[in-house]
């Protein structure tokens, strides 16, 4: 019995002995890995771990003012292969580039499948932890076909495959406000580069969130730590439809008189909206295309378009009345030594003149005279009556690069004052001012006295919901005295019936304004350096015979064909801008349509598909009468007040005809056909270089003329 008892004793301090050194063993491998080789499990842990990988949130879209897309973003990626990655081997790289060369060249077409071997080899000779794949980015969805391409889907440990995401934005509109608009770097660090992506940047970038990836059961793992919050959404005030038209209106315009560039704004008289802004400059291929932001970044001497700040000067100051007279003489003035001219003085000037007639004919002489009657000995009030309008006062337009107001004064700058100053400076030299102020001036004239700000952007949203609302700011709300502005609207009315805006004049809206035409200074050689180059511009409203909805104004650099003229020139852009507004339903117009007695009432229809021409008569309730005994392609006339429409009947293997169509119409009867088409033109096909009913020939090319 004791024996047991011993037996018993003894295995109880074995096992407690054993208990306590397996304690002590853990206790001093807890210790040593606690202590001792802290920093190798470290290591190691931290090997399984990446902690703090930016996760980039999405840039904020543009809008246009009734919310369709003007600037988006898309990810995309460069391709790098790390040649020190811990899993990749010689090996398994030999065993899988015959296959993955295939695929790349086969995918992104720069090199041959032996190309990219080679490319390849050459990488992991030089054990580059950075080595381009392909010079181009490519998009997310590629990408996700490239990463399923043999060795990259083995993963970036054994591959090395890794990418690096860039942003790129996309204008869904091509250059439409495109230098408004701006542009951004590819990095999201860098942000927007310039317009409106610069000068809303912090809002559009968003905050970037933070995440860890982790390797569990041998797969890595993203953990989402911070969420990123995306950028705000900015609704601009640009109407896509007005800035086709403003734009499409001004390259036209560039094109026929071979221009330099040319700037065209269009601005929303109640609320000082930008609806439309394009800068089209001429590329040395001979193409127009975006350039400069010239309405908001340039100081520029605004020429004749000032006339009517002098004169509003003036008749407020009661130095002059519309009716008094003043001596232009044969269109040459000398004062103070320099020589001042009209533009008709070769043809011995205007003589006697009334104020009213100055800013209708543009005379300097005239302008210049009037001012110095009132304020030649004290020219300083005639710079503080200027100061007053607040047309010296930056308004800040919130786009960078934005240019400011320069109007000298002959105290304040003394020592750039001279005695021709004044007289100058009355019809638009020696001061700068960035086209959009005169645009602001002028929109003032049409809103009652009242001096807005003009704005570019309507609203900032989040997630849908609007966080900010940008307001109407008022710059000065009353300019000049109400009966200044009665008498100046009607002088800018009878610019365009009676003076150097005829061109301008327009059947269907009536269009006050005034045209500008300056010389281009040429740094130090000044007016006349390589020979004379003008800038040439006309600032407006309309309808001018009711409440103006839109100011706009033009502004066209260095012409090479025809004459420099506001008139004919940038004012032809606006009377095109203000009837295509017109005839799009975008404001009402007064103007009396007197009815056609040399047409017939009918509208006139163009030759074309029947189905089409019916349901447009249906529609309009025009009446018409069928003749067309199942034809598909029908020709019209006129009989008794009633449409014609008569099939037209094409022989099987001859040309068809298709005069009379319109371009869409033609196009497609011919193309259909078989023939190439080329066109010059437009309006409708008056002649078809193949004749209609010659054996049809397909692949030969045919030539149509509209008119």
């Amino acid at each position: 019995m004791a024996t047991d008892r011993g037996n018993i004793i003894f295995r109880y301090i074995v096992i407690s002995l054993f208990v306590v050194f397996i304690c002590c063993a853990i206790l001093y491998k807890v210790g040593r890995t606690a202590f001792v080789d802290r920093e190798h499990w470290q290591k190691k842990a931290d090997s399984l771990k990446t902690e703090n990988i930016t996760i980039l949130p999405e840039r904020g879209n543009i809008l246009a003012d009734d919310g369709r897309l003007m600037a988006s973003t898309v990810p995309q990626y460069y391709l790098y292969i790390d040649f020190k990655a811990d899993g990749l081997k010689l090996d398994t790289l030999n065993k899988y580039i015959g296959p993955l060369s295939k695929a790349l060249s086969e995918k992104l077409g720069d090199r041959t499948p032996e190309g990219y071997k080679n490319h390849l080899l050459k990488g992991y000779r030089s054990k580059s932890r950075q080595y381009p794949v392909y010079r181009k980015r490519v998009s997310y969805t590629d990408l996700k076909e490239i990463k399923q391409f043999p060795f990259f889907r083995m993963g970036p440990n054994k591959s090395g495959f890794y990418t690096r995401q860039m942003v790129r934005r996309i204008k869904p509109f091509g250059s439409l406000a495109s230098r408004t608009i701006g542009d951004i770097y590819g990095e999201y660090d860098k942000g927007g580069k310039n317009g409106i992506e610069l000068a809303y940047d912090s809002l559009l970038r968003g905050t970037p969130g933070r995440s860890t990836k982790q390797k569990i059961r041998g797969r890595w793992v993203n953990m989402t730590d911070i969420e990123p919050i995306n950028g705000a959404d900015i609704r601009t005030t640009i109407d896509i439809k007005i800035q086709d038209i403003t734009e499409k209106a001004l390259i036209e315009k560039l094109t026929e008189i071979e221009a330099e560039s040319g700037t065209a704004i269009v601005m929303e008289v109640e609320t000082g909206e930008i609806k439309a802004i394009t800068n089209i400059g001429r590329l040395s291929d001979g193409t127009y295309a975006e350039t400069r932001n010239h309405a908001v970044a340039d100081e520029v001497e605004p020429g004749s378009t000032f006339k009517t700040v002098s004169m509003m000067v003036a008749l407020d100051a009661g130095v002059v009345h519309p009716d008094d007279t003043v001596d232009v003489g044969n269109g040459i003035f000398m004062y103070a030594g320099a020589r001042m001219t009209d533009h008709n003085a070769n043809k011995g000037g205007y003589h006697r003149i009334s104020a009213a007639q100055t800013i209708w004919y543009s005379s300097n002489i005239g302008i210049a005279k009037i001012i110095l009657k009132g304020f030649e000995k004290r020219p300083q009030d005639f710079v503080d009556r200027l100061y007053a309008m607040g047309l010296n006062t930056p308004v800040h337009l919130n786009i960078p690069g934005e240019g400011h107001p320069k109007i000298k004064h002959p105290i304040k700058d003394k020592k750039y004052w001279s005695r021709t100053t004044l007289p100058w400076m009355t019809f638009g030299y020696e001061i700068q001012i960035p086209p959009i102020y005169t645009l602001m001036f002028y929109n003032a004239i049409a809103n009652g006295g009242k001096m807005i700000k003009p704005i570019f952007v309507k609203e900032i949203s989040k997630d849908g919901v609007v966080i900010k609302t940008e307001k109407t700011e008022v710059v000065n709300a009353q300019i000049c005295q109400p009966k200044t502005l009665e008498q100046i609207n009607q002088m800018l009315i009878d610019v365009v019936q009676k003076g150097t805006a005829a061109a301008v004049k327009s059947d269907y809206v009536k269009i006050a304004g005034k045209t500008g035409t300056a010389q281009i200074a040429q740094g130090a050689a000044g007016y006349r350096g390589n020979g004379k180059q003008h800038r040439v511009s006309f600032c407006g409203y309309f309808p001018a015979d009711g409440k103006p909805k839109y100011t706009c104004m033009v502004l066209v650099s260095n012409p090479h064909k025809g004459y420099p003229s506001g008139g004919t020139m940038s004012g032809a852009v606006v009377r095109s801008i203000a009837e295509q507004l017109y005839a799009q339903g975008l404001y009402p117009s007064t103007v009396v349509q007197q009815p056609d007695t040399l047409h017939p009432r009918s509208p006139y229809i163009k030759n074309g598909n029947f189905e089409k021409l019916a349901l447009a008569c249906d529609l309009l309730k025009i009446p018409y009468e069928d003749y067309t005994t199942n034809c598909s392609w029908v020709e019209s006339s006129h009989r008794e007040g009633k449409i014609v429409l008569n099939g037209i009947k094409s022989k099987e293997g001859t040309v068809p005809s298709v005069k009379g169509m319109g371009a869409r119409d033609a196009v497609y009867v011919l193309e259909k056909a078989g023939f190439h088409v080329s066109m010059t033109g437009k309006g409708r096909v008056v002649e078809q270089s193949i004749p209609a009913g010659s054996r049809l020939v397909k692949g030969n090319r045919i030539a149509l003329t509209l008119k």
